[in-house]
């Protein structure tokens, strides 16, 4: 079986020693994808005071970005959008950025239908709100 590591210039590079997805068969594992911009590692909408504690945050454009990040690295890994089967999806604030979060998610993965898990989480390793990790098909 064959396995691939891969990686994207068009998202955010990773944090540590791993990479933004591996295949494995026809299988796409991508690691957890968060909302940092690919070109400068900034997080739309964040705004943080001196000394790093979050002020305000939108988790629409943060969820925008989160997209965007994931199908530039499913495109820089020979699949696409609609091939994913299966996404996780970790939030900082359920309470308050569900309804946010459901409205745009339902958006881009209506026609798709991939399976769907949300959970909350008390903080992400960057202070981003959203990140998602998803399975894939690819030939």
């Amino acid at each position: 079986m064959s396995k691939e590591i891969i990686n994207s210039e068009n998202a955010a590079k990773p944090l540590g020693a791993y990479p933004h997805a591996r295949r494995v068969g026809n299988l796409l594992f991508l690691s957890g994808i968060g909302s940092r911009s690919a070109t400068d590692n900034t997080i739309p909408g964040l705004e943080l005071d001196s000394e790093g504690n979050i002020l305000k945050y939108d988790i629409a454009a943060e969820t925008h970005q989160c997209f965007a990040n994931v199908k530039a690295v499913l495109e820089a890994s020979g699949s696409s959008w609609d091939r994913i089967v299966d996404v996780t999806v970790f939030l900082t604030n359920m309470k308050s950025d569900f309804a946010v979060y459901n409205k745009i998610y339902a958006e881009y993965f209506t026609s798709v239908q991939a399976c769907r898990t949300t959970v909350e989480v008390k903080s992400l390793p960057t202070p981003i709100a959203i990140e998602l990790k998803v399975i894939a098909t690819i030939d």
